[in-house]
């Protein structure tokens, strides 16, 4: 080993020590009689002392930020009044003997250690400088801890590892798959895995009973804040076991993280709310219980009105769905709620944007009011239940453009008005959700979760009466209104699993084609079973507070799914194409004339 002891490690307890040290220089100070150099490892800081006496002034006197040094010295107390409380190593220092530099650096584009970051391009692109900073390192051994902390978990309790294959068979269903093409089987290709799911169930009928697995993922999607093209899961299966099962003992995951992690206590059982309550209540599947603000339906009162804004819309089967914004109202200048409008309009395709403020009386004003009978007016502040100060905010249009428009207020509300501490945690599940959605494009039935998921009991009926009303037996965990994992209670039989693919446009031989291993396998002793995957990188992100998940990510993709640091995607030479078979045909780019 080059060195005796990391950058974290010396305390008084060394006092009168030789110690050798490597890192980086992370600050140096030239004193005139001396210099004075902070080194740095993921460890911690270790101020250095070159003293006239070392005979290594002049050399120090050239170290420059970032330069990697190995220095050997003794361990002594810091001056009287000079010790700093805010360095775990703050009350000792190193008076150097020796001095290697191991190697140089130019001048980096940026420094690790500096207070105001440069951009995110500019952090992906020297993302090795950025991995040096204090903050990223807390934020990946955060997520180590969390990694193992849920391991261990599964480990407590019977579940057992098992490896799923990264190159696997392409069954599109939902996302894209990233393809592999193959060069031994000429003109096929491989898929990486959007999830083991297909492999976990394999296992499940195989008999091994509880697996679990620290999985990495790809999705070839469009990517936001909190997405990613490839992501880690905690991916889990069980057998013999319903719904209550699996949502226990992720509430028990769920309290130990908290607890271990953020020092929270969690009571358990974890509340639940059906997905039908959830989009009423909150116009969410994913809603942030950290406060209330809930939607509140005015559509019958709407109908009382010749308004004919709120009136024809209620007419013709839409919904006037308001929240209320408890004293806000003094701090939503027109101009901001001219900037709610556009914000509703443009992003969720809301017709717009109706308001009003409550008087000191408690009536209500706006620039409509005086288009709604004042019979009309009380029903609406009796049903929203008004009060002196408060902001109402209304959509008028479609259920689903009321549910996006006010759900997203909501949030934005939420954040403006600091109506949660941030150190909140409130976790909860979502459960009953719909197993279909209806494709109108293309006229047909679509999975919700995947085509795998088990109807409740009670629905089974209505796979053949009516496919849109039966309800899964699927469940979310949501945490601070986001989705921190998803699983269902799977199909255990063959029957069952062919006419839900018959319900979602495949016949016979396509499923056949995508699925007999499965269907074969089901065919063969399936016991029930079901699971659930949790996002890592997600967890992550909530446990560490942040608002980005490619912080939590060391080596993260861009939005547009690019590594600025390798720059991959990139392009391969022609000889690997032949090799395997393929012909690049480039994309007409649309140009303005």
């Amino acid at each position: 080993m080059l060195r005796t002891h990391t950058c974290g490690d010396l305390r008084k307890d060394h006092f009168d020590q030789s110690v050798t040290l490597c890192g980086w220089v992370d600050k140096y100070r030239d004193h005139g009689g001396g210099v004075f150099v902070d080194l740095r490892d993921r460890y911690g800081v270790t101020q250095v002392v070159f003293d006239p006496s070392s005979g290594l002034v002049e050399e120090a006197a050239r170290l420059r930020s970032e330069y990697v040094v190995k220095v050997t010295g003794t361990v002594s107390e810091r001056p009287q009044g000079m010790a700093n409380s805010k360095l775990a190593t703050g009350a000792i220092e190193v008076r150097a003997t020796e001095l290697e530099v191991l190697n140089a650096s130019e001048t980096p584009p940026f420094q690790p250690n500096q207070s105001e970051l440069p951009g995110e391009d500019t952090r992906l692109k020297f993302r090795y400088l950025d991995l040096r900073r204090s903050a990223m390192q807390d934020i990946l051994l955060l997520r180590s801890r969390i990694i193992k902390a849920m391991r261990d978990h599964f480990d407590e309790h019977g579940f057992i590892d098992v490896e799923t294959p990264i190159l696997g068979r392409s069954t599109p269903e939902g996302a894209r798959d990233y393809l592999v093409p193959s060069r031994v089987h000429n003109g096929t290709f491989y898929a990486l895995p959007q999830s083991p799911q297909l492999y976990k169930q394999i296992l499940m009928i195989a008999g091994y009973d509880r697996y679990i697995q620290v999985a990495r993922c790809f999705r070839d999607e469009d990517l936001r804040a909190d997405r990613q093209p490839e992501f880690t899961q905690l991916d889990m299966e069980m057998s013999f076991v319903d719904t209550d099962d699996v949502i226990g003992i992720i509430d028990s995951l769920v309290a130990k993280l908290a607890k271990d992690i953020l020092g929270i206590e969690v009571t358990l059982p974890l509340p639940r709310m059906t997905y039908d309550e959830a989009m009423c209540r909150f116009g969410h599947d994913a809603p942030d219980l950290r406060f209330g603000m809930e939607l509140i339906d005015c559509t019958s009162i709407a109908k009382e009105t010749a308004f004919r804004v709120f009136r024809g819309v209620a007419d013709s089967g839409g919904f006037v769905r308001g929240i209320r914004a408890e004293g806000a109202a003094s701090q939503y200048s027109r101009k901001k709620i001219d900037e709610l409008t556009d914000f509703v309009k443009e992003d969720f395709g809301a017709k717009g944007l109706a308001w009003f403020r409550v008087e000191d009386d408690g009536s209500l004003w706006s620039p409509i009011a005086k288009n709604l009978e004042p019979e009309v007016l009380k029903k609406i502040s009796e049903r929203m239940e008004a009060e002196p100060g408060d902001l109402l905010l209304f959509i008028a249009d479609s259920w689903e453009v009321s549910c996006k428009s006010l759900a997203a207020l909501r949030k934005r509300l939420g954040a403006e008005l600091n109506l949660y501490d941030s150190d909140q945690m409130h976790c909860s599940w979502i459960v009953e959700f719909p197993m279909f959605d209806w494709d109108d494009e293309g006229k047909r039935w679509v999975a919700m979760h995947h085509p795998f998921t088990a109807p409740r009991l009670q629905d089974m009926p209505l796979l053949d009466d009516d496919p849109g009303k039966c309800r899964a037996r699927a469940y979310d965990l949501v945490i601070n209104g986001y989705e921190a994992g998803g699983g269902t209670i799977r199909i255990h039989d063959q029957g069952e699993q062919s006419r839900v693919f018959e319900l979602l446009g495949m016949d016979t031989e396509s499923a056949r084609e995508r699925f007999g291993f499965l269907l074969d396998a089901l065919k063969l002793g399936a016991p029930p079973h079901g699971g659930i995957a949790l996002g890592i990188d997600r967890f992550v992100m909530l446990f560490a507070k942040l608002d980005n998940i490619r912080d939590c990510i060391a080596f993260p993709k861009t939005q547009r799914a690019t590594d600025m640091m390798t720059e991959a995607p990139g392009s391969v030479d022609n000889v690997q194409l032949e090799e395997l078979g393929i012909r690049l045909v480039r994309k007409q780019q649309n140009t303005d004339t």
